[in-house]
């Protein structure tokens, strides 16, 4: 028996007509990563991100990865790039904020940064050409935020190494 030759295939990047098709994707990750459970005799439903997110470590980033495969995904149908940036914004938020003990697991349930996604492709999907002023005004906003965040750390970071320094070498 002769064995046959392997054919490899290299599948091309997704039309631009396709545009739609991110949607479901879009819908499912969000039902999954925040809306997937409820609690018990509450409006309040939650999904798998803040549980993931309780590991230490690994939590957050493993949900980052998840949500960012998708935005991928979108990336590779044809979204734009402001669009993307905005999508990319709310992983890097829930990210961030999820990095603080704590504080972080609390924020996920609130923050919802895939349904906040699935919601930006769907209002795109329905309008697909229109360009939204608020949504440069929005990104350029977190992106001041973020910086002044950045910076507070880093001078609070700073003092601190100041202070125990002073603190150590004054005896």
């Amino acid at each position: 028996m002769k064995a046959k030759e392997v054919e490899w295939e290299v599948l091309p990047p997704e039309e631009k007509g396709h545009r739609a098709s991110v949607e479901p994707l879009f819908r499912w990750l969000a039902l999954i990563m925040d809306d997937f459970l409820r609690f018990p005799g509450t409006k309040f439903r939650f999904g798998l991100d803040p549980i993931i997110g309780l590991l230490p470590g690994i939590g957050d980033a493993g949900s980052a990865i998840i949500s960012t495969l998708a935005l991928v995904q979108a990336a590779r149908r044809g979204v734009p790039r402001i669009l993307l940036a905005r999508m990319a914004m709310n992983i890097l938020i829930n990210e961030l904020v999820g990095i603080i003990p704590g504080l972080g697991d609390a924020f996920s349930f609130w923050f919802k940064s895939n349904v906040r996604n699935y919601e930006l492709v769907r209002r795109y999907t329905a309008a697909p050409e229109q360009s939204r002023r608020g949504d440069w005004i929005f990104l350029i906003a977190v992106l001041g935020l973020l910086f002044v965040i950045v910076c507070a750390g880093l001078i609070a970071s700073f003092l601190m190494l100041q202070a125990i320094g002073r603190f150590v070498f004054q005896r």
